[in-house]
């Protein structure tokens, strides 16, 4: 069980612990570039802009710094080259054939939008430009198709999901009655799916009550919330986020929804400052052991690094985890893959000799050793962090308390076979303590 507080925690590592030791700078590639221009897209403006894109763009400010403070990849600087997101599906795929015809970008980091994550690859194909997915959550991605040049190091939403699931039965085993309140649109049809068949095939008997759909930030959940307190569910679903939760978290709290059923949010990552104000019993989770102290910055430098870099450079923490953390996996991702081919191929490496090195690719990061494990060696694999609020009275915050680290193979499906066919298989070669 964890009991130390959040801000705590980030005072401690940010204020008591000395600075990172210098590295080496690795020797400059034979035949390397002046620069290695990597185009870095994530949302700038828009409603999401504050919860993922400003973060994750705090992350990779911090992050190229921390590269070509060491020298760079290969002895070649990082040249950034950031661009928003937001804007319709048309919109993202021409500003991506601008980076590549008219910036000149090697390679593109970028996608918070699923909708995105599902357009643009097709382009990059055609372009036969490196594309790495940094963020966005559908299985579609490498279920339904596969590619050469277009990665994600980030894992998938199964992992919410499922995670949400084991966690649930560790906590609840008793459960025989749930509820679903999510956002009417992919990601909350997908969250929600995932998660009670993964639920009812751990444990057929469960029944489903009520089954929610506001529209997306539609603000005023009262409705559905006298719903809720009518159906009286032992458990509750939700895959909210921005104005639909912070309505569920005020008003499911004075009207009681947190007392009369427990509630469970899968990928809280984004649920960074507002985390001291989660009624106490609320389940978060997250799509990688993307938090403060897990992993234990004590025991991975990568971690503590990126808190001390962050809170230098911006006074604070990078922002929600579910972005930053994200983001420096992808850069963390490139960079070892370039130094991959650069070793196999002893020159600097074309586009297809890091893509050779990309697949089934293992690197570290601040949440701890991440594999490229399926979708053909392009799709990440990552554990998947649950825990519960509690209100620590002593100190008069939250903590995280019951924390659960279910491993990457324990809710990641295996190489070759897609999410809701693994669950309805009941999870078959799955390794799970």
């Amino acid at each position: 069980m964890m009991k130390t507080p959040l801000l705590s925690v980030i005072a401690l590592i940010a204020v008591l612990s000395p600075p990172a030791a210098a590295q080496t700078p690795a020797p400059r590639a034979a035949g390397a570039p002046k620069e290695l221009r990597v185009g870095i897209v994530t949302l700038l403006s828009g409603p999401a802009s504050s919860t993922f894109g400003i973060p994750a763009k705090k992350a990779a400010d911090a992050w190229v710094e921390k590269i070509n403070d060491e020298g760079g990849i290969g002895g070649v600087k990082i040249v950034p080259v950031l661009t928003d997101e937001a804007g319709p599906g048309d919109k993202v795929v021409a500003e991506f054939r601008r980076l590549a015809a008219d910036e000149k970008v090697d390679l593109v980091i970028g996608y918070i939008s699923s909708a995105n994550c599902v357009a643009v690859p097709a382009v990059a194909e055609e372009l036969r430009v490196l594309t790495v997915l940094f963020d966005c959550g559908t299985t579609r991605v490498f279920e339904e198709a596969k590619y050469k040049y277009v990665f994600r190091t980030a894992a998938h939403t199964g992992i919410d999901g499922i995670g949400a699931a084991r966690y649930l039965l560790a906590a609840k085993p008793d459960v025989k009655t749930i509820a679903g309140l999510n956002q009417d649109y992919a990601w909350g049809r997908d969250s929600w799916e995932i998660f009670s068949r993964a639920l009812r095939k751990l444990k057929p008997d469960v029944q489903v009550v009520e089954t929610l759909w506001p529209k997306l930030f539609q603000g005023d959940l009262s409705a559905e919330i006298s719903k809720l307190l009518t159906a009286k569910p032992d458990v509750i679903f939700h895959s909210l986020w921005g104005t639909d939760l912070a309505s569920v978290n005020s008003q499911g709290r004075v009207r009681g929804l947190f007392r009369q059923s427990l509630v469970i949010h899968n990928n809280s990552a984004f649920l960074f400052k507002e985390f001291r104000d989660l009624p106490d019993g609320f389940v978060v989770g997250f799509r990688g052991t993307h938090w403060p102290d897990v992993p234990d910055p004590a025991r991975n430098p990568l971690q503590k690094e990126f808190i001390e870099r962050c809170t230098k450079k911006f006074g604070e923490p990078c922002g929600s985890p579910h972005g930053s953390y994200h983001m420096v996996q992808a850069l963390q991702g490139v960079k070892t893959a370039y130094e991959k081919a650069i070793k196999a191929t002893g020159r600097w490496p074309s586009v297809d000799d890091v893509v050779k090195a990309f697949e089934y690719l293992e690197f570290d990061s601040p949440s701890g050793r991440i594999a490229m494990g399926v979708g053909g060696g392009h799709q990440a694999i990552e554990d998947s962090l649950y825990g519960t609020v509690k209100l620590d009275p002593q100190r008069n915050q939250n903590v995280l308390s019951s924390v659960r680290v279910f491993p990457a193979k324990c809710v990641n499906p295996p190489d070759g076979v897609k999410t809701l066919d693994w669950i309805d298989q009941g999870f078959r070669g799955a390794q799970c303590p």
